[in-house]
């Protein structure tokens, strides 16, 4: 199974490659072009897929990735799509009511952070918190997506830590939680190190998440819980918009959050948060306070 990843070099260019069983190689040389992105091989994923696989297989050169840094999975995803409260265990934990159809908001771009990036705590809130959940990341342009076709859009999963600012949801006016307050500053969803290509994850109800802070496990529970699974969300979002290739949607996160535990808990400078998927990787930031 080759995982892709999107690589900065030292000299700040950027880069593709596959990994499998720890050791990576160059899309380019692979397939005979310039590739910095996932999205420029969805046009024609499946193929492209087959033929990195081939290639890897055949014993395609490997790729020293000292001096380099991971970059999100994706360079610019034209949206990123949040869905809340979608674990019956972390409705429970919060103390709100079940949604009717699947909860979402949208993020700015400016959120995405890198896998090993570290996060900047800012100085105005002070309740930073965690949120482990699946990204799911679009591979075609669709609208009006079905139950029996809806996972044919998939490109591919990652791994998502939904960082969450909780200071103003207990005091929210009656219009609701302002979700640019609690979701939009910068950094606040480190997402990577891969993409793994959806052929390599035959259900996605079937993954086990954890989460860490400082090596102690804060979250652990199953996709299997979610209220609303990766198709109800697909059909439900491609009613309402568009959705097109490199989009990414973060389903959701179970209970654990430090929001929900007595006493609470919040993300401090120096923190170091880890999150892994069943086949999808570990995701590791650290955290630092606004200097």
């Amino acid at each position: 199974m080759a995982r892709l990843a999107r690589f900065q070099d030292a000299a700040g260019g950027f880069i593709c490659l596959a990994e499998k069983d720890g050791v990576f190689h160059a899309l380019p040389q692979m397939l005979g072009r310039s590739v910095t992105d996932p999205t420029e091989l969805m046009g024609d994923w499946e193929h492209n897929l087959e033929a990195i696989e081939a290639a890897v297989a055949a014993g395609a050169a490997p790729v020293d990735i000292a001096g380099m840094r991971f970059a999100p999975p994706i360079a610019h995803p034209g949206k990123l799509i949040c869905i809340g409260v979608n674990y019956h265990d972390h409705i429970a934990e919060m103390g709100v009511n079940a949604p009717e159809f699947p909860y979402a908001f949208l993020r700015p771009f400016g959120c995405l952070a890198a896998h090993g990036e570290a996060v900047t705590l800012p100085d105005w809130p002070k309740m930073v918190d965690w949120e482990a959940e699946l990204g799911v990341v679009i591979g075609r342009t669709c609208r009006g997506l079905t139950k029996e076709n809806a996972l044919s859009a998939v490109a591919g999963y990652t791994v998502i830590n939904d960082v969450s600012a909780r200071d103003w949801i207990e005091s929210a006016p009656f219009v609701g939680v302002d979700w640019v307050m609690q979701k939009a500053w910068d950094g606040f969803q480190p997402t990577g190190p891969f993409l793994v290509p959806a052929r390599h994850v035959p259900d996605p109800q079937a993954l086990e998440l954890e989460l860490s802070v400082n090596g102690t496990v804060k979250q652990k529970q199953s996709t299997a819980k979610m209220v609303f699974g990766v198709v109800d969300i697909l059909v439900h979002l491609s009613r309402i918009m568009t959705l097109c290739p490199g989009d990414i949607i973060a389903t959701g996160t179970p209970s654990g959050v430090g929001f929900g535990r007595r006493p609470r808990e919040f993300l401090a400078d120096g923190d170091t948060v880890s999150v892994s998927i069943t086949g999808l990787g570990e995701l590791i930031n650290t955290f630092a306070a606004a200097r």
